[in-house]
């Protein structure tokens, strides 16, 4: 699966602009992070961000800050081999319907939610997921959801 680009991120804070006036609240902001499995309150969200709404900036700068702390706790996970658990929490956001294997529709469901898939780019799920599909049979199980989303060790 390809990165999260600049036009994702603004496509994003596009989708989570209801009203479109620019900015997205913390409650659009708490529906993503819920989304993809991250609770927090709105208290903690306001408190951590030190305003009410994000400009298309922040938003991006937001996004920055959670990915590289993502990429830095993955790499202290990896270190105490303690990756498992997160993945499985991860595993479950795209396995919708709890079969322990994520399909094509299930990917692309979940990225359209997340605003990362738009028909109009002419990706195709099934070479995404055939990428990773060590067993050729078109569904990611764990084990090959765990490859995709861990770095190449070098």
């Amino acid at each position: 699966m390809s990165s999260v680009n600049s036009n994702d991120v603004h496509r994003i804070f596009e989708m989570l602009d209801k009203n479109g006036d620019g900015l997205v609240s913390l409650d659009e902001l708490k529906w993503l992070l819920e989304k993809i499995g991250f609770h927090s309150s709105l208290d903690e969200l306001e408190s951590s961000m030190g305003k009410t709404t994000l400009d298309l900036m922040d938003f991006s700068f937001f996004y920055d800050t959670i990915i590289k702390s993502d990429i830095n706790e993955s790499k202290a996970t990896l270190e105490g081999n303690d990756v498992d658990s997160e993945l499985v929490e991860a595993f479950k956001v795209y396995d919708l319907d709890g079969d322990g294997f994520i399909s094509c529709e299930e990917l692309q469901s979940v990225l359209s939610r997340l605003g990362l898939w738009n028909e109009q780019d002419g990706r195709d799920c099934k070479s995404m997921i055939n990428v990773y599909d060590s067993n050729s049979d078109g569904v990611l199980d764990f084990e090959e959801f765990k490859n995709m989303m861990l770095p190449a060790k070098s």
